[in-house]
């Protein structure tokens, strides 16, 4: 990986549809990005987060769709168990597996084929989106453009894979958590973040040689050139939090797969692909050092940079290396003029001694980012447009009003025109 890209989910797209990808495509190569990063492409929970999705392997239909589906023979694992669920669900009012009646909750063969025709529905919606990516990813690659993917670590308790792999996770008899997924407080959120997804049994991942993480990412990188794993600190240890705890203080940590699981899906990235991990948030050595050990790229965000000894802060401009993918911010901050907006006086100070004279600070840090050490640079689209905090995508440990945002085709009209401002203005040294 090399060079500039952009982080814009297909949902903040002016037209979510396959000629909107498409056009967005030919705006990238335009400007002269060469990476598209977005969003997971699951479908969405009830609050709009595809981090907690119904599905580790199903696309959302409403983000493309092709007229012509294509077969998808090496999906057929998955496809199966998805739509299938999809149809139950449908036909229970969208109630959740572990409340169906029990010959459909635990997989009764004969209460299944009373779905299958129904099910049909839901295998030509994945069969039509696979049509639409696949014109993308080629017209993407004629393009130079590399497609970044994500994949959320963790998946919701209500989801066709938890449905048809019961004993992969950690569930009693009937099907319940005792602890779900999270964080403990950190930068976010004082009391720590519960998301209630689920977690692994990874005694029985192991016994069953991986095959559901190997499906998961062979699946990730049909669709991606590189991946993304969002929470990679979750491989190494997870905080487990008793499901009926309010907020995630009450957590503690399980050790992880580690090297073991990495080992099995590192061979799946040979060639032009790659494997991202989000090391993000309280991280201790140990981490870090599982990432370096599988020459894995890391990843800084910028807004974290100008808070206490910038020499021992790795997302300082001065601090990132080139094992790190840098960001100005990610889908869970503030955009960087919102973050500007709040930053104290101190830490304005630090960014203004590395501007331009005259330079305005989210152009700056756009071009810090650029400029720094790092093997690529990833910008929110909202900070090239230099949008405010009304844009922001999502703020972590809420579920209102988060990942609502999209830009207008004029919008992004406007990057141009800011972009040659920019670069018309006089230059000097810092000050």
């Amino acid at each position: 990986m090399q060079g500039k890209g952009v982080l814009c989910h297909l949902t903040s797209l002016p037209e979510v549809s396959l000629q909107g990808a498409l056009r967005f495509v030919d705006w990238l190569e335009h400007h002269g990005f060469n990476a598209w990063q977005m969003l997971p492409l699951t479908p969405p929970d009830k609050h709009g987060s595809p981090y907690a999705s119904p599905s580790a392997f199903a696309a959302w239909p409403q983000l493309m769709q092709s007229d012509e589906p294509v077969s998808m023979e090496e999906d057929e694992d998955w496809l199966d168990d998805w739509a299938l669920y999809a149809a139950i669900k449908e036909d229970h009012d969208q109630q959740p597996w572990f409340t169906w009646p029990a010959p459909l909750r635990d997989r009764n063969p004969e209460a299944l084929d009373a779905y299958r025709e129904a099910a049909q529905v839901h295998r030509r919606d994945q069969q039509c989106f696979m049509a639409a990516w696949r014109q993308l990813a080629t017209k993407a690659k004629d393009a130079g453009i590399t497609l970044v993917g994500d994949i959320p670590i963790f998946i919701a308790h209500d989801s066709a894979d938890v449905w048809a792999h019961r004993a992969l996770f950690q569930l009693d008899r009937d099907g319940w958590p005792q602890y779900v997924a999270g964080v403990p407080p950190d930068y976010f959120s004082e009391g720590g973040q519960k998301w209630g997804t689920v977690l692994y049994d990874w005694e029985a991942h192991r016994e069953q040689g991986w095959s559901w993480w190997i499906q998961r990412m062979e699946r990730m990188f049909r669709l991606f050139d590189v991946v993304r794993i969002d929470h990679f600190r979750g491989l190494h240890s997870n905080w487990a939090i008793p499901v009926e705890d309010e907020d995630a203080r009450g957590g503690f940590w399980q050790d992880g797969p580690g090297d073991e699981l990495l080992e099995v899906l590192l061979p799946l990235a040979e060639g032009p692909r790659e494997i991202l991990a989000e090391d993000l948030g309280i991280i201790p050595d140990e981490v870090i050092q599982l990432r370096k050990r599988h020459r894995l790229c890391g990843m800084a965000v910028m807004q974290f940079g100008f808070h206490g000894e910038t020499d021992e802060n790795p997302h300082h401009p001065g601090s990132i290396r080139n094992d790190q993918v840098v960001y100005t911010g990610t889908h869970d901050n503030n955009t960087t003029l919102g973050w500007w907006k709040e930053l104290d006086e101190e830490a304005k100070a630090r960014v203004h001694a590395l501007l331009h004279p005259d330079e305005d600070p989210v152009a700056g840090m756009v071009r810090l980012a650029c400029e720094s050490e790092a093997c690529l640079a990833i910008l929110p689209l909202q900070d090239l447009l230099g949008l405010d905090e009304s844009a922001r995508m999502n703020t972590p440990g809420t579920s209102e009003k988060n990942w609502r945002w999209h830009c207008s085709w004029a919008d992004l009209e406007t990057y141009k025109r800011r972009n040659r401002e920019h670069h018309n203005r006089p230059r000097g040294g810092n000050r």
